[in-house]
């Protein structure tokens, strides 16, 4: 056993714990081992009976409001296990602060933090909060739902119905979000060429209607990763990268972030793939485990989910991850998602078809990937196979319409077809 961020241990009793105390109770809960030294070892306490009344004490005395936590001894009534909840009356304080966990570290809130804490324990969200800005239009959010669910009038009423605006209150941030103009960040987009020192194009969606954000991402998308191919009569429209892909992954971006820091999702174009970085990490409730296998969604901005949900531009049970993934199921290369405690990023891959290539053939295959025309002389010193088996495992590439050959004898090149 090992310290965690949901695990520490405590060899004596000090009013240290008391830090992490609070870290559990504001996220997602943990346990403290007292008679445990840093590495694991169990040392026991001397009277774990007067321990366990020292640490109640302690909790009650100095931790408000009051957690919710359990005692239990434990290795022969050597050493004490403190189970502590998360609480639903949040921000609990050691010292009037609030405490979380950094890794295996405990460390104080910034006042940004603190002021999540807070409306996490009055069980409001930041899009529900007024907004500072009560002059607002809404052509754009009138239009989408026109146009995807045809509506026949849009009117006040109509943005109570979305919990957008409240009689008391007024407009809402998410609201502000949704509206023609405002002053919430957008999206950085960034087209790179051979490498990220050359740059080809440059495009930033600030201050505007969360669905014009969407529909401009889109559009920066298509110019890049789609293309039209002439077969015969006809033309055919060929993906580079999945559309169904990079929509999920912008609208999940966009519905699922952190409003209230002043930073834009970054959008990183490539050759070879795209990469989404959102600001905000995953929301209380949800491990990462059961974020990336989409057996749970918590929604982090209910509203705005709602709209886009109504829109069918997303699933409301939160089945983007998954969505993504199916879109690639076929796929030789596969997305990947990375969870930070500040964010998620999601990078989709130029879409490959798997041809049902043996073990060696995806070693040659990812080699000849990143080249152009290549032979064997070229490919093998970076094989472990030859150049006789080389040659063969090649002519059966080409046989599956993997790979194409060209010229003949020693003059004979390969290339991804």
């Amino acid at each position: 056993m090992r310290e965690t961020r949901t695990t520490e241990f405590k060899e004596k009793i000090t009013n240290t714990f008391l830090k992490t105390v609070s870290a559990f109770s504001n996220y997602e809960g943990g346990e403290i081992y007292f008679g445990i030294d840093d590495n694991g070892n169990i040392k026991g306490l001397p009277d774990v009976k007067q321990a366990c009344l020292d640490i109640e004490n302690k909790v009650n005395d100095s931790i408000t409001p009051q957690p919710d936590y359990t005692l239990e001894l434990q290795n022969n009534d050597r050493t004490i296990k403190l189970t502590v909840k998360s609480g639903s009356h949040k921000p609990y304080l050691y010292k009037s602060k609030a405490y979380k966990r950094n890794d295996t570290a405990t460390i104080e809130v910034d006042t940004l933090e603190l002021s999540r804490l807070i409306l996490e324990g009055k069980n409001i969200r930041f899009e529900e909060l007024p907004c500072e800005d009560q002059e607002l239009t809404f052509d754009i959010l009138c239009e989408k739902l026109k146009e995807y669910i045809q509506i026949e009038t849009f009117n006040q009423d109509t943005l109570k119905t979305l919990n957008l605006y409240n009689s008391a209150t007024g407009y809402n941030n998410a609201a502000g979000i949704l509206a023609d103009k405002n002053h919430f960040p957008g999206i950085d987009i960034v087209k790179f060429g051979e490498n990220i020192s050359v740059i080809h194009k440059r495009a930033t969606f600030d201050h505007i209607s969360i669905l014009a954000v969407y529909e401009k991402a889109l559009e920066v998308f298509k110019d890049y990763y789609q293309y039209e191919e002439i077969q015969g009569a006809d033309r055919k429209k060929v993906e580079k990268i999945p559309e169904a892909a990079f929509r999920e992954a912008i609208a999940n971006a966009l519905i699922h972030r952190v409003w209230d820091v002043e930073s834009q999702i970054k959008v990183s174009m490539l050759d070879d793939r795209i990469e989404i970085i959102s600001p905000g990490g995953l929301p209380s409730g949800i491990a990462e485990d059961e974020y990336l296998s989409g057996k749970l969604s918590v929604l982090r901005n209910r509203n705005l989910a709602n709209v886009f949900y109504r829109l069918g531009f997303v699933e409301i049970f939160g089945t983007g991850i998954t969505r993504i993934k199916q879109l690639y199921e076929e796929g030789l290369k596969q997305p990947d998602f990375e969870v930070s405690e500040n964010t998620i990023k999601i990078v989709l891959p130029v879409f490959e078809q798997n041809l049902d290539l043996t073990e060696d053939e995806r070693k040659i295959y990812k080699l000849l990937s990143r080249t152009m025309l290549k032979s064997i002389s070229e490919i093998a010193p970076y094989v472990e196979f030859g150049k006789s088996k080389t040659t063969q495992l090649l002519k059966q590439m080409g046989k599956k319409g993997v790979v194409k050959i060209e010229g003949r004898g020693r003059g004979t090149k390969y290339a991804i077809k």
